[in-house]
């Protein structure tokens, strides 16, 4: 039987990419989202994912007659913020439903029927900015934050049915999102000169990430978090400046190409 595989976000950079890399794998792919990704091979379902009526009529049509959705990845998301002095209180929720409500819903839906089948996978998307911080974005940090030790907690109480969790935690990705934000290609530059492989993610590659969390070569991983950052959150930012200043710093020389 072809397995199923809900996608939450299916329109959005990353959930276009993991809609499309499942569809690839042989699942039948049901794409989550309030634009259709218009993608060959994913079964559109419209549906607000902050809504509770919305997300479980989405998962009735994923997986109807009580059959389970082998896998559920919550794509769905938001990346809006300001200083936490000037959000409000709307702002703070909005921004707490959708990165981390939705996962809540979506979650609770696609449960009781894997529990039945004694099987599931469950890959949440988080991000790499619960661990390290950026200006202005303290709602989408804590949500993210959340997500990550919701995923953990998940992971030990279901454990026991045969059901994983793993949350995969990207840097900056090069999505259309990414793109609309910086101010052309000196801010890709920057961006990929501050971690250590001088790398920008692409969506492709955390589609890859997401279909081995959820893949049998994963069977021993649950409760962890795959970081795919290119080193950003573990590297000094001192690490990174070439050897003229490190000298001025009394840090030692790094060898290798343009240092």
């Amino acid at each position: 039987m072809t397995r199923t595989a809900l996608i939450t976000g299916a329109a959005g950079g990353i959930g276009r990419a993991v809609a499309a890399r499942f569809v690839a794998d042989g699942f039948r792919v049901v794409g989550v989202d309030v634009t259709d990704p218009g993608l060959p091979g994913v079964t559109y379902r419209r549906a607000d994912v902050t809504d509770a009526d919305d997300v479980a009529a989405a998962v009735r049509s994923a997986a109807p007659a009580g059959r389970a959705v082998a896998v559920l990845v919550t794509c769905a998301g938001v990346t809006e913020g300001k200083p936490l002095h000037r959000t409000t209180t709307e702002e703070w929720d909005t921004v707490l439903r959708a990165n981390l409500g939705s996962v809540y819903l979506c979650v609770r839906e696609v449960l009781p029927a894997m529990i039945a089948a004694g099987s599931g996978a469950v890959v949440t998307v988080g991000s790499v900015l619960h661990r390290t911080a950026a200006p202005g974005l303290p709602a989408y940090a804590a949500a993210k934050g959340a997500v990550a030790a919701l995923t953990r907690q998940l992971a030990v109480d279901y454990g026991q049915y045969g059901i994983s969790f793993v949350t995969v935690a990207p840097g900056w990705v090069r999505t259309p999102a990414t793109e609309s934000r910086l101010d052309g290609e000196e801010d890709l530059e920057r961006l990929r000169q501050s971690n250590p492989l001088r790398l920008l993610g692409a969506p492709e590659q955390i589609a890859d990430a997401v279909a081995y969390a959820a893949g049998p070569g994963a069977a021993l991983l649950t409760g962890g978090e795959l970081v795919l950052d290119a080193g950003a959150s573990v590297v000094s930012p001192a690490s990174l400046l070439r050897n003229t200043p490190r000298r001025r710093m009394g840090l030692p020389p790094l060898h290798g190409p343009g240092l």
